[in-house]
């Protein structure tokens, strides 16, 4: 698989681990093609992510009256200002 930067500059080889994605409610992969059950909560929004999209690790997880933060041991902190829930 290839993908083209987003500056249009040259197309890049995609490796499988970066193609792969994670329920971040589960940490199972996504499968295309699978609809994994999701809880009510979490597609209202009202739960934060517990695993890693990028690679299906638990996170550490902090939840406030006015957000929540979570951190990956590999790829850093998701902020819920980030995505748009605070």
């Amino acid at each position: 698989m290839r993908r083209s930067d987003s500056a249009g500059g040259p197309a890049r080889t995609v490796t499988a681990a970066e193609s792969e994605r994670y329920d971040p409610f589960t940490g199972q992969r996504i499968v295309s093609g699978v609809n994994a059950a999701t809880s009510v909560s979490a597609q209202l929004g009202l739960e934060p992510p517990r695993f890693c999209e990028q690679c299906g690790r638990r996170m550490i997880v902090q939840v406030s009256p006015d957000g929540w933060w979570a951190k990956c041991s590999r790829h850093g902190v998701l902020d819920s200002t980030l995505v748009g829930r605070r």
